[in-house]
């Protein structure tokens, strides 16, 4: 049975009650599955242990087997988050719902879509979490094994999204046993015929291939111990299919050009063997120039570490060697599930682990710095997943990069500002081109000037990566804005001016703070941009700012009140004054009062009733013998002003798919002022017309309707 093969091989480093909690956990996800059943037609309970039988073979903690075993019970069954951390704990609970998918029936444009905002909910989690990516790489392994049951269209969709997201992935995290076989079974789906072509060769010259490897390996093993070399391993290393394959497509060679079908691979105790036995290769043939790699003195981004070396071997042949330590070797093959591999009796060491996963960060800062899921996955692939050179700066630090990288990508890899400071580069200690592709080795100086204006906007199409793009674009959008609140300001001061009230007075930091707050922005350069942008009439801040200022009116009472008959207001804001006809109403802006809200008014001196919302805390300031009461009446078909705060997780399309449900409830807009924040949050005031409470309410569950919308709400005041 395949559980009891799983306990069997996790016996062999977790103790008895981690194995306890196992088998509960299996039972757990057996109830859970039960009736359902693979595309293969075997129970579905499979799956996940297959899954976990697989984190077994790396070691993993009893946390993460446990997670695996349930990690789609949530997306598949019935059984909820709680229910799972009731029983497991909170560590599974969220590694099980960095697995599980968004639910299918929320609302999504397409299909890829859904499956962008898949991926960075996993990436999300991943940040929390490394382990959630280890889980899924498990996962997306077995499902591969098993492909062949499922439709072509969707084994062709699964093996290509392999190849762009996972397999570079598990690259990334260097957990080369998973790589490999991801890419090799990939590419038996997406191209059958090259696969099994390639499959056909190597058989053919494998009886050849191994005699001859058998020969290498004798001649190294005697010359290491002529020379009291301790070696602890050596063997050939089968060259994988998928990597085949992409040389020959990249350098479009045939499959007898490839350099390195036949390799060898040297494990001994220290680094000092390492280079003792790269002496001892290079004595016994002769190294191809350009093929020789020091990955131990410069590590790969995924804390690779090996010396890499291609010689010429007794039969004219090139042949590879591959030099490591044991604890290289286990990097090598599991990455970074080296370092939640379980120890008894330890912890899990954090010390320079957070330096090893720098990239981690910058991935991180793109899903922020991107406007949607899509366009984050397509970052990714670009900026992370896809072929790299290795530059130096001046001082010798290694900076990874995508291939096809210019200077500003790594001017702004380096920091923001010396990107939008820089003026020119150089290569090699000669002056280059902005444009000037990098290349692995170079040495790279970036010449910034003080005085430099900023980023032109055609370095946006010179730059590769997104994060450099990213940058850029932040640079002009944050000129706008401060241009914005600069014309802000001078039309507030001047209409100050226009009605003769000293700006000094007028504009101080308190009273143009609370004016802000009042506006929803927290800051007074956020309420001036939004005057700047258009978005809120000069009139409304300057009112508000002068409110308090403006002399108070002398009380008045009903009975002082004359009739305005040539300047009645009844028919247009459908409301009357009880007992009273003709007079001149208006409605309050400050709560903004519509068909259906409970109303209440009072008299003004020389400009009839005004008329608010009877929860609107202007009115308390109001003496009882100035009330009136007031009521509607026969309401028209007029449009009521009515500002509503929108709130939501900020992505590229939000604000045009708000405009658009506003739209769609037949409702005319007349302001909007939409911004987001440093946690990717979005917040978007919008000013509609509307006929009556009714109404109201169909534009507010319309727009609560767009994805990613979380709340949705009238200002009042």
């Amino acid at each position: 049975m395949p559980m009891e093969e799983l306990l069997k091989s996790a016996s062999e480093y977790l103790s008895k009650e981690d194995i306890a909690r196992l088998e509960e956990a299996y039972r757990f996800a057996e109830d859970a599955h039960r009736g359902q059943f693979r595309k293969s037609g075997e129970p579905y309970i499979i799956h996940p242990v297959a899954v976990a039988r697989i984190l077994v073979d790396l070691k993993l903690d009893v946390s993460t087997l446990i997670a695996a075993l349930l990690h789609d019970v949530v997306e598949d069954t019935g059984v909820t988050l709680d229910t799972v951390e009731k029983h497991f704990g909170e560590t599974v609970r969220h590694l099980v719902d960095g697995v599980t998918k968004l639910k299918k029936h929320m609302k999504f444009k397409s299909t890829e879509e859904h499956q962008a905002e898949n991926h960075r909910k996993m990436f999300v989690a991943m940040a929390q979490d490394i382990r959630v990516i280890l889980i899924k790489l498990a996962d997306r392994l077995h499902n591969l094994r098993t492909l062949k049951y499922v439709p072509e269209h969707k084994q062709r969709r699964t093996a290509q999204e392999t190849l762009e997201i996972f397999a570079p992935l598990a690259h990334r995290l260097g957990i080369f046993r998973i790589k490999w076989e991801l890419e090799d079974l990939s590419l038996r789906y997406i191209n059958p015929q090259q696969y099994y072509r390639i499959v056909h060769l190597m058989k053919k010259k494998r009886a050849e291939r191994e005699q001859h490897l058998e020969e290498i390996i004798r001649v190294i093993r005697e010359r290491l111990d002529d020379a009291d070399i301790a070696m602890l391993d050596i063997s050939g290393r089968p060259k994988h299919i998928y990597s085949i394959y992409k040389k020959m497509v990249t350098q479009n060679k045939e499959f007898n050009e490839i350099y390195d079908l036949m390799a060898v691979r040297v494990i001994v105790e220290t680094v000092r063997d390492c280079y003792a036995v790269l002496g001892v290769i290079h004595t016994l043939w002769k190294p191809m120039p350009g093929r020789f790699k020091d990955y131990i003195a410069m590590p790969k981004a995924n804390m690779y570490q090996s010396l890499h070396t291609t010689v010429i071997g007794p039969k004219g042949e090139p042949v590879e060697v591959q030099i490591r330590t044991m604890e290289m070797h286990r990097t090598a093959e599991y990455g970074i599930a080296a370092h939640w591999a379980y120890k008894e009796g330890t912890t899990v060491d954090n010390s320079g682990f957070e330096d090893k996963l720098k990239w981690f960060r910058e991935m991180m800062e793109l899903q922020q710095e991107s406007r949607d899921a899509r366009e984050f996955v397509e970052s990714l692939k670009m900026d992370f997943f896809s072929d790299t050179v290795f530059v130096f700066t001046p001082k010798s630090d290694v900076i990874e990069l995508p291939a096809g990288s210019v200077p500003l990508d790594f001017a702004y890899r380096i920091h923001t500002e010396i990107g939008n400071r820089c003026i020119g580069a150089k290569v090699n200690n000669k002056i280059v081109p902005l444009d000037y592709r990098l290349k692995t080795g170079d040495i790279v100086e970036i010449i910034t000037s003080k005085h430099s204006y900023g980023p032109s906007q055609d370095w946006l199409k010179i730059v590769k990566t997104s994060h450099a793009r990213n940058k850029i674009r932040a640079w002009f959008k944050k000129q706008r804005r401060e241009e914005a609140m600069e014309k802000g300001r001078e039309m507030v001061e001047q209409l100050l001016k226009k009605h003769d009230f000293n700006v000094n007075e007028v504009m101080t930091a308190d009273r143009v703070g609370e004016v802000a707050r009042q506006f929803n922005f927290n800051e007074a350069d956020d309420l001036f941009a939004a005057v700047g942008y258009g978005g809120i009439s000069v009139g409304q801040v300057v009112h508000r700012l002068t409110n308090d200022l403006k002399e108070p009116e002398e009380p008045v009472v009903l009975p002082q009140v004359k009739s305005l008959p040539t300047r009645s207001r009844r028919a247009d804001f459908g409301v009357r004054v009880k007992g009273v006809d003709n007079l001149l109403i208006r409605l309050s802006r400050c709560c903004n009062p519509v068909p259906g809200d409970e109303i209440d008014g009072y008299v003004t001196q020389g400009r009839g009733v005004t008329v608010h919302r009877a929860d609107c805390p202007n009115l308390k300031t109001v003496p009882d013998e100035r009330r009136i009461e007031v009521e509607w009446d026969n309401p028209t078909e007029k449009s009521y002003q009515v500002d509503i705060e929108v709130s939501g997780f900020d992505r590229r399309g939000l604000l045009s798919e708000v405009l658009q449900a506003v739209s769609d409830a037949k409702t005319d807009l007349s302001a909007v002022v939409a911004r987001g924040d440093k946690r990717g949050m979005a917040s978007i005031h919008i000013r509609v017309g509307i006929r009556n409470i009714n109404h109201l309410q169909s534009v507010v569950e319309r727009v609560k309707r767009v994805r990613d919308i979380y709340s949705v709400r009238r200002i009042t005041q």
